[in-house]
């Protein structure tokens, strides 16, 4: 029996869920109902959590209040893709309800994970049910009904999640989606699956860990000196608001004495993360919007060492010269060494590894953001599971963020195109946004798994083509699918068709390409540009 949920005990409960995400990721994965890998749900949420999971690990805490804060906190920098974006959701209105609770007994928990799914729903433009939002709420609803009536909170999520799982049988009815290819909801699923954890947790069931058979893919510390280290202490504390003091004039006093300064506030708490090689004084002026509630420092330079094994400490190589300001900036998400250059080349300053199968977390977008020399920061996730947490970057710094909101690497091209000589911040929002929506986007690759998709059955091996995220053909015969798609792409009469060439694109391959677009579209102009991303062989716009 738990009557109530320590702090100790709510670590137990995220370290289990995380544990359980990962052990049944890849069942979630193949809930996914789009036939190419996209940085599958089960992966998203895993990582994310997983996010959490390691934030805990050296925390020992009897406050729920403080542990709940840590985990929402870390959620919302490594939440990845739109299931990993939505769980960090949940949980940040889960905390929000918990704030001055050291315990928690069922009716407060209950009433946590309503607050949740209200956090969830007002984030996301357009709540669809049949998902993972529909599985939370209804689990939750199921919560407090029974909490107002059962003390034991085993009992109160135990019930809950039959409830939940019912309403997970039922998402396939609710999602046309979901129903045309006879799944549930991944998300949904997901969700249960660390709900159950938690649950585990509370009967004293932890879970064991699976181990990993991936490559760590280990960075190789011993390439830098830690002298290349520029601020050498990660300083990072919670500050208690007790004063209505400008948080930006924080943010200002320590961008001029550190860097990868990630300052979260709202109306009880400061979250503050900076490199800096005066801590003391940073945490004094720290003290000038309220009380410390924790405070951690690490010697970065001392840790590297003791990473690398490192034996000369000096280095006499010069630190890179500080970027100067500009008005605006750009930070775009791709991968494929062509492509990495043609966003430099268009003046992007920042880029992330990051797009199909690679999701880049909240995290990595803001530390980007930061990075770029300009107040005001364009941000193109070129991939629409990238677009939510990009967004979630906005009110994370004092900077202006404007995510435009591009799906793919050709839109990303053509929104920096289209802004040439323009240098108002407003006509270049709207310039860049209107642009993506005037062309078109072919996207062909081998189906990773069976599927329906658009009513059609795919069978895993089988050539696809998706026209701006519809199924245009598929089948085992390349040239006929590339004919379907030239005839497709004709109908717009396009002036300019560009093919961006994937690292599997074989040479022979892509003069067919060429030649079959040539054929039904003689007026427009075709340039081939090596692109060497990965998951499509060939990536087409049309303008």
């Amino acid at each position: 029996m738990t009557k109530v949920i320590t702090g100790e005990l709510y670590k137990k409960m995220i370290i289990n869920a995380a544990t359980a995400i990962e052990r049944n990721k890849k069942e979630i994965n193949d809930l996914n109902v789009f036939p190419v890998p996209d940085g599958d749900t089960g992966t998203n949420m895993s990582l994310t959590i997983s996010a959490a999971e390691n934030a805990l690990s050296t925390m020992s805490s009897d406050s729920l209040s403080y542990v709940a804060d840590a985990v929402a906190s870390a959620l919302l920098r490594g939440a990845r893709g739109n299931s990993g974006v939505i769980l960090s959701l949940l949980f940040r209105g889960f905390t929000r309800s918990m704030k001055d609770v050291e315990e928690a007994d069922a009716k407060q928990f209950a009433n946590a994970l309503v607050a949740g799914v209200e956090s969830a729903y007002k984030a996301v433009m357009k709540p669809a049910e049949g998902t993972i939002l529909t599985v939370s709420r209804l689990t939750a609803g199921a919560a407090v009904t029974i909490a107002a009536k059962e003390k034991d909170i085993e009992k109160v999520l135990e019930k809950a999640l039959e409830k939940g799982y019912l309403a997970l049988e039922d998402t396939i009815n609710q999602n046309p989606v979901l129903k045309k290819a006879g799944v549930i909801d991944a998300g949904g699923k997901g969700y249960l699956y660390i709900l159950d954890g938690m649950l585990k947790a509370m009967r004293g069931e932890m879970l064991e860990k699976v181990a990993s058979t991936e490559e760590s893919g280990k960075a190789d510390f011993t390439q830098f000196s830690s002298e290349d280290i520029t601020f050498g202490y990660c300083t990072e504390f919670i500050i208690e608001r007790t004063n209505k003091n400008n948080v930006n004039k924080l943010r200002k006093f320590l961008d001029v004495r550190g860097d990868s300064i990630v300052v979260v506030d709202d109306d009880e708490i400061i979250k503050v993360h900076v490199h800096t090689n005066d801590p003391g004084v940073v945490l004094t002026e720290a003290l000038c919007y309220g009380s410390l509630l924790s405070i951690k420092i690490d010697n970065m330079r001392e840790q590297h060492s003791e990473v690398a094994g490192e034996t000369n400490a000096h280095s006499s190589k010069p630190h890179a010269a500080p970027e100067e300001m500009k008005d605006f900036g750009f930070v775009a998400v791709c991968a494929g060494k062509g492509i990495e250059a043609i966003f430099n080349d268009l003046g992007v300053d920042r880029i992330i590894l990051g797009g199909q199968t690679m999701n880049p977390s909240t995290e990595d977008i803001l530390e980007k953001i930061i990075a770029t020399p300009s107040n005001t920061v364009f941000v193109l996730p070129n991939n629409k599971n990238i677009i939510l947490a990009a967004q979630q970057c906005i009110p994370l710094t004092e900077k202006v963020v404007i995510v435009i909101p591009t799906k793919s690497i050709p839109q990303g091209v053509s929104a920096l195109l289209s802004i040439d000589g323009i240098t108002n911040i407003d006509e270049m929002t709207t310039t860049m946004t209107d642009i993506i929506t005037q062309m078109s986007t072919v996207l062909i690759t081998t189906a990773a798994r069976n599927s329906v998709f658009d009513d059609t059955k795919i069978k895993k091996g089988e050539h696809l083509a998706l026209l701006n995220d519809v199924l245009c053909a598929n089948g085992s015969n390349f040239e006929t699918v590339l004919g379907i798609v030239a005839e497709a792409i004709g109908d717009g009469t396009p002036e300019f068709i560009t093919i961006y060439t994937g690292e599997d694109a074989k040479e022979a391959e892509v003069e067919v390409v060429s030649r079959i677009l040539k054929e039904k579209n003689s007026g427009a102009e075709i340039m081939v540009i090596e692109g060497g991303q990965p998951v499509y062989n060939y990536i087409i716009s049309a303008e």
